[in-house]
């Protein structure tokens, strides 16, 4: 969710803001959007107050290292395409900060679902903690905007801020902000809660308490500072000495002098200690002494909601089956770590939209199940995915990748799957909609003959290349089975092409960085990248391998380590392309969503999306077609404005000449996807091994050419759902749906909502025989 963090001790410092940064790096790590406003320096004790008249200016701090305090301010906002994080200060209050966070910033990452104001340094419990708390008075103010809200507040015991107690409370944290979000009490507006940094305090109790009532009983909580004689300006002090300023006089004419004095906060927190010390239990500063976590519901008027009493034990939550509209469903825990903040929103709105809120809860670890065997779904990175798990419950758990699928995902492999598959059925589709492709293994550019032996395609069309102008050549794309988001594909027509591509690498890994830099950016300033007759061009257009180094800064590297990347497919090159007059002539590629359930149903997602190159295009050996821009249609490699790159596949125009070919491309892809998977499962059972407790989505690419053929070019696992971008963010969104429907919900034996899976075409049903 997106969730407005607020706080009342302004930026990290392990001196009076130690905790801000913890608690927002665990957020992040749920999951969940996180946008920053705080102030740009200490406001405690302020409560819920606006300063009038004030003009509040904003500063942009982009945060360091964890527990260092290392991070910067700047007086102006990163540039739009910037990495990094970016929080606001502003020079205002937390009421001000929640203010402005919800109505002046963030509005591309859509409406605020949380705030948060804190972590506090420092508890907020009873009535006279509660009362001035700037923490509190910035959850007061989400509060009232009608948000959800949540004061957290961290009591400290020694100020020696140990990082794993901190990181501890970090985690009890977010997991209770979920809880209560999910769980939230029908007449609550805000809950303040408070953590008090013990070791292991996500193994304490954590009980609903109220607020202690209470009150300064030791006098005023000010302290008398004298003021220093040679304080002041000379000629104030000349002209107090001359006038008699500061004289008074009573009804009897006696003088009266104030003496001018400082006043310092500091308030005599024994008063505090010894109330709690005499209170009975239940309340939130006892709850706090006793090392349990407090969590107290309020009204925003300061009066506390009717709620919960006694202990709230997270492990215990949703363990049982719950009876649903008179029907009885087995209920779930959901881990969901996808490590991508564009997607993990959308995976847990999915679910909320598509199951029974009592169908399902959230786990934060496998080790949180209080039985392994209860139904789990994991759906998650592939690297966080507990397969272990997977493997002995094949029954409860379900997980959203198969562990081997290289036959599928892997471009030399997915070429020996379609070869084999040709021979055995000659008449398959794929043999007119996937190009033939030759693989070889190269470690140096000196032994290019010997691993392009076997290679008599490609040889043959060298032969007949020699005789035509590079213009009419036939082409090549030479593409790195293993590498990803376009890195190292080129375009040759001759051996000799061919081999200076690899010695071009060759010598460019050799180069120190600051002369590949200056060479890089010579190039650049041109507006070339290579040469008419060895353009770095790709079917696809991931053609530069352009990555980023440590700093985020650009790298313009446009090759590959040929000893570490040894295996490589050669494929002809498709050429026309499909060229739409209203999108600039420009290149485009069809990202198909494809998901494959068990052991082994295979569906096509309907929205597809059409990736387009930047400018119109040029084919490979004429005039201009060196130009990447007109070829590269991976927008992750495209600098600057991305508009109008990504469309929406069933939104393209007509074509005159071509009644209905959307739909006819649409039937051609549906049937293609279902035979590759086929084959795969079929065919190359070692490297592509189904499980009846899985279901995966695929990014398929597709490239049409000016014949209203769909040629396939590579299956993608985990496809990089953030290049879709915000204004087209409702078609991943509703894939997701598609998947909790299709994927998910029968799993668990839950029936769907309305409609569940019409978005879905399913496209293959076999049953392989694995349970």
């Amino acid at each position: 969710m997106h969730i407005l963090v607020v706080n009342d001790d302004g930026p990290p410092s392990n001196q009076s803001s130690p905790y801000i940064h913890s608690f927002i790096s665990s957020l992040q790590s749920a999951g969940h959007t996180v946008s920053v406003v705080l102030p740009h320096t200490q406001r405690s004790w302020i409560g819920k107050a606006h300063i009038v008249g004030a003009v509040i200016k904003p500063t942009y701090f982009r945060p360091g290292t964890l527990h260092q305090d290392d991070g910067t301010t700047h007086t102006r906002p990163l540039t739009s395409g910037s990495s990094g994080d970016e929080w606001i200060l502003v020079d205002g209050t937390p009421a001000s900060c929640v203010q402005i966070g919800l109505y002046h910033f963030f509005q591309d990452r859509g409406p605020v679902d949380l705030v948060v104001s804190g972590p506090n340094y420092g508890r907020n419990t009873t009535a006279v903690f509660s009362l001035s708390s700037g923490t509190l008075g910035g959850a007061m103010e989400g509060a009232v905007c009608r948000r959800k809200a949540i004061a957290l507040s961290y009591a400290f015991f020694s100020r020696n801020h140990d990082p794993e107690i901190i990181a501890g409370a970090s985690r009890l944290s977010v997991k209770l902000i979920q809880h209560l979000y999910n769980n939230w009490g029908p007449e609550v507006d805000l809950y303040t809660i408070n953590v008090p940094l013990v070791e292991d305090i996500e193994k304490h109790k954590i009980m609903y308490t109220t607020i202690l009532q209470n009150y300064w009983s030791s006098g005023s909580s000010f302290q008398e500072l004298e003021v220093e004689e040679e304080e002041g300006n000379p000629e104030e002090h000349e002209e107090q000495i001359r006038s008699g300023e500061g004289d008074a006089h009573d009804k009897n004419g006696t003088t009266i002098r104030h003496k001018h004095k400082h006043f310092k906060w500091a308030p005599k927190f024994t008063d505090v200690y010894q109330s709690v010390e005499n209170s009975a239990p239940g309340n939130d500063g006892w709850a706090v002494k006793e090392g349990y976590t407090s969590i107290t519901p309020l009204k925003a008027n300061f009066m506390q909601a009717p709620g919960p009493e006694g202990e709230l034990k997270l492990s215990k939550v949703h363990t049982t089956m719950t009876t649903i509209t008179e029907r009885k469903l087995l209920h779930f825990r959901a881990f969901i770590d996808y490590d991508d903040p564009y997607v993990q929103p959308l995976i847990l709105a999915a679910l909320n939209a598509r199951l029974p809120a009592e169908s399902w809860s959230r786990t934060f670890s496998n080790a949180d199940l209080p039985d392994p065997s209860l139904p789990l779904l994991q759906f998650a990175s592939y690297e966080a995915l507990a397969f272990d798990h997977l493997l002995s419950y094949p029954k409860s758990s379900l997980t959203n990748a198969y562990i081997i699928r290289k036959a599928l995902i892997r471009k030399h492999y997915l070429s020996d799957t379609v070869s084999s598959w040709i021979t055995k059925y000659p008449t398959s589709s794929l043999s007119s909609h996937v190009k033939p492709a030759v693989h070889f293994e190269l470690d140096y550019a000196e032994f290019l003959d010997e691993a392009l032996v076997e290679a008599y395609e490609v040889h043959q069309s060298f032969e007949r290349n020699a005789k035509k102008q590079i213009k009419d050549r036939e082409w090549w794309i030479l593409k790195p089975a293993m590498s990803d988001r376009g890195q190292g594909i080129r375009l040759f027509s001759s051996e000799e092409e061919l081999t200076h591509v690899f010695e071009e690498w060759e010598d460019q890994e050799s180069t120190t960085d600051e002369e590949e830099e200056e060479d890089n950016e010579n190039d650049i300033d041109n507006g070339s990248s290579g040469s008419a007759s060895n353009p770095s061009l790709g079917d696809k257009g991931t053609s530069t391998g352009k990555t980023r180094t440590a700093d985020k800064q650009e790298d313009h590297r446009d090759y590959i380590i040929t000893s570490q990347l040894r295996h490589f497919v050669a494929q002809p090159y498709i050429h026309p392309p499909l060229l739409l007059p209203a999108s600039g002539h420009r290149k485009f590629h069809i990202r198909t969503y494809v998901l494959a359930v068990g052991s082994l149903k295979v569906y096509v997602y309907q929205e597809m999306l059409a990736l387009f190159a930047a400018n119109h295009y040029v084919a490979p050996g004429e005039e201009g077609g060196e130009d990447l821009r007109k070829h590269l249609t991976n927008t992750c490699l495209q600098d600057g404005s991305r508009e109008g790159s990504v469309q929406r596949f069933w939104g393209l125009e007509d074509q005159q000449s071509e009644d209905g070919w959307k739909e006819k491309i649409f039937e051609q892809i549906c049937a293609v996807t279902g035979e590759v998977f086929e084959a795969a499962a079929r065919g190359m059972m070692v490297h592509f091994q189904t499980l009846p407790n899985a279901f995966e989505i695929f990014g398929l690419d597709f490239l049409v050419d000016a014949e209203y053929t769909a040629w396939l070019l590579e299956v993608n696992a985990f496809p990089d759902f953030k290049q879709t971008g915000d204004e087209l963010r409702d078609i991943v969104r509703g894939l997701f749906e598609q998947v909790v429907d299709v994927g998910i919900a029968p799993f668990f034996g839950l029936e769907g909502v309305e409609g569940a899976g019409e978005g879905m075409r399913k496209v293959l049903d076999i049953d392989l025989g694995r349970r």
